[in-house]
């Protein structure tokens, strides 16, 4: 079994500047791990852009990471930003000069350029449904912008990418953001519904932590198989997941049906 970090992927138009959808805790290993995004002068970054999907802490934390000189582009939506700033001191990190972070408001369902015009790039927030993060149950009512994914586009070559990391289930607008969609990228969790609970390892379900199982009639894997996508990638795969397992009979199915488990390195282009 390869061993993979967490969830994150970097998106380009030009090969100059990229763009991260969500900031792992193991950002700095990703960044060592691909030379697109080394610095190319003093207190150069060739990251333009950090979008996130949800306030999960395996989505934001990295940011904290990145809090030296380079000023930051942050795309999330207004609830997304105060849930990271609200009661945050570690944020104090990001604000020691003035400009060092610019949050950029994503609008639900409004194609917005992502970056300069240089870039070629758009993106639409899409409200995906999902859950608040733990950290905020209980401080706040839940919202359409607490969860979404990304369709992103590429003017030039009018390829689409859908990066929908957190998905509890099927609703019209992830029918939306995956209809003609070239490349998938989707919640894989779980397999199971009661995957914890079979392992001993939790007593929750995958859908009480609004994530919709892969396998059985109803499951993400029977959604994805209709999907006329060219490539189609499970993302997020807790470690219970028999997906990770390239011998396992659930990796088998997802062969058969010509979908692919994210790793490390993956590269493609729209």
């Amino acid at each position: 079994m390869r061993a993979r970090t967490q969830e994150s992927i970097a998106v380009s138009g030009d090969g100059d500047a990229w763009f991260l959808i969500n900031a792992s805790p193991e950002i700095r290993a990703q960044i060592e791990g691909f030379p697109g995004l080394w610095p190319r002068a003093k207190r150069h970054s060739p990251i333009a852009g950090i979008l996130f999907t949800n306030g999960d802490l395996d989505h934001c934390l990295g940011l904290l990471s990145l809090r030296e000189s380079h000023p930051l582009v942050v795309h999330a939506t207004a609830a997304m930003r105060e849930g990271f700033r609200q009661g945050n001191v570690l944020y104090r990190t990001l604000e020691r000069f003035a400009g060092q972070i610019d949050w950029r408001t994503v609008v639900l369902g409004e194609e917005q350029a992502l970056g300069s015009e240089a870039t070629r790039l758009r993106v639409t927030g899409v409200p995906i449904a999902g859950n608040l993060p733990l950290h905020l149950k209980t401080l706040r009512t839940p919202s359409a912008e607490d969860n979404v994914g990304y369709v992103i586009r590429d003017e030039r070559t009018g390829g689409r990418l859908a990066y929908l990391s957190g998905v509890a289930g099927p609703s019209p607008e992830l029918e939306q953001a995956v209809e003609g969609a070239d490349v998938v990228f989707f919640d894989g969790t779980f397999w199971t519904s009661d995957e914890l609970i079979a392992a001993g390892l939790g007593t929750r379900r995958a859908e009480d932590m609004s994530h919709w199982p892969i396998s059985g009639p109803a499951g993400s894997l029977a959604y994805l198989a209709r999907s006329t996508a060219r490539r189609k990638i499970f993302i997020h795969i807790n470690n219970t997941n028999p997906i990770l397992r390239e011998d396992s009979a659930a990796r088998a199915e997802l062969a058969r049906h010509g979908i692919e488990v994210a790793v490390d390195g993956l590269e493609l282009e729209l």
